[in-house]
């Protein structure tokens, strides 16, 4: 009789559906592991955690009602048994520093290749720390800016700084209000703020104004 393939379960948790999407796709392909559950924002991973565990959870961090790195903080938590996987567009290292510090299992960037995703899910459900190229890069160059950013997002910064409201900002950058306010998520997560205060004070901290 054939021993039946045991999958890894993997939820993804993402507000972009399009990666979602190709991420279930990926990994249902793999014949290594299964999507049995996705969500869009923090209180969507809520409500599917409550309705069962999976062994590794992929979790974003820009979600459109939360920052994914305090998320982990709070399943590892409640389920220190399930692993976390961050998989983000943000390499910094103090981001990177930050999931870990967190509870993250693991950490992969949007851009990695198919096979280091697959690689992520496989090494966390096994127990291991795992990270991509890239962030393992960033880790090991002590040298490395911890926080870097777009010019756009310095441009915004100093705006802030000179006390220009989110509408007037957008008037000033030329961009739509959304954008701006993407923008502000992205400063946000980067210099681990709650609040513009808290914001222009890490800022400084980092003299990057």
């Amino acid at each position: 009789m054939t021993k039946s393939v045991q999958y890894i379960k993997v939820a993804i948790v993402d507000d972009h559906k399009v990666v979602v999407d190709g991420l279930e796709h990926l990994i249902n392909a793999s014949a290594l592991a299964c999507v049995t559950g996705r969500a869009y924002s923090v209180a969507g991973c809520r409500e599917l955690l409550r309705n069962g565990l999976p062994e590794v959870l992929m979790l974003d961090i820009g979600l459109p009602d939360g920052n994914g790195i305090e998320v982990c903080a709070a399943i590892k938590q409640q389920y220190p048994q399930l692993r976390v996987l961050m998989l983000t567009s943000y390499g910094e290292l103090a981001t990177i520093t930050r999931a870990l510090d967190a509870g993250a299992d693991g950490y992969v960037l949007k851009n990695s290749m198919p096979e280091e995703l697959l690689e992520g899910i496989c090494a966390v459900a096994a127990g291991k720390r795992f990270l991509c190229e890239e962030a393992n890069a960033a880790l090991q160059n002590s040298e490395n800016n911890p926080v870097e950013l777009t010019r756009r997002e310095m441009e915004l910064l100093q705006l802030i700084m000179e006390g220009y409201t989110l509408p007037e900002l957008a008037d000033k950058m030329c961009l739509g209000y959304q954008t701006i306010r993407s923008y502000r998520k992205n400063l946000n997560i980067k210099l681990d703020a709650h609040n513009t205060a808290q914001l222009l004070q890490n800022a400084r901290g980092l003299k990057l104004v």
